[in-house]
């Protein structure tokens, strides 16, 4: 069973429903006892970073989050729920994230050309950088559909895929049992439904 956090900044209908579409069992739950008794977690989030932050801490969810991480249970963080797996985020100020992963969150603003939205919206093309169990299924150059403002720098070996937007970003990261996808699978047609497979097909501890 896979448990996506419901800590109140999620989308987690389009989620559930993807899930329902692979013939998978999922849960929006913010039920401690749930959560720990999942095989796989999802962490979603849409919104600013300080807010998200402080509402998984507020409600404990963020030590579930690390502690299943710890154990080796699968986690995918999704576009805001990524960005939280980091170390820092520089939106508006500084924020502590969960630590999962090495790096930090910042704006796009500071590496794309002037002129270029913000935010990106819209359908890119991943550009995959390494092998990683969540691009079982996929190609390099599939589309997937993107919102955001902001991105993960300095990922080091945890960079999976980039999207060109005027400058390479951070498209994807895996570290182990962490994973991360800025764009968002939920809405990302066959190749989002791909991805979110190939995450239920990875390996849970015994």
């Amino acid at each position: 069973m896979i448990a996506i956090i419901d800590y109140g900044v999620g989308n987690l209908f389009s989620l559930q429903s993807s899930f329902a579409a692979l013939g998978v069992q999922a849960v929006a739950t913010r039920d401690a006892a749930v959560i720990r008794s999942a095989d796989r977690l999802i962490l979603p989030g849409v919104g600013a970073f300080a807010d998200a932050a402080e509402k998984l801490r507020a409600t404990g969810m963020d030590t579930l989050v690390c502690d299943a991480a710890a154990a080796g249970k699968p986690l995918l963080g999704i576009c805001l729920g990524m960005q939280l797996l980091f170390d820092t985020s520089y939106e508006y100020g500084v924020h502590k994230g969960l630590g999962l992963l090495r790096g930090s969150i910042r704006p796009i603003a500071d590496v794309i050309p002037a002129g270029l939205k913000i935010p990106q919206i819209g359908w890119n093309a991943l550009q995959i950088q390494k092998e990683t169990p969540l691009f079982k299924y996929i190609s390099n150059g599939d589309h997937v559909y993107f919102v955001h403002s902001y991105y993960a720098a300095d990922c080091g070996d945890a960079l999976a895929a980039t999207v060109e937007y005027g400058a390479p970003l951070t498209a994807a990261v895996a570290d182990g049992n962490v994973f991360g996808c800025q764009f968002h699978p939920e809405k990302s047609g066959d190749v989002g439904l791909s991805i979110l497979r190939a995450f239920c097909e990875t390996e849970v501890p015994a």
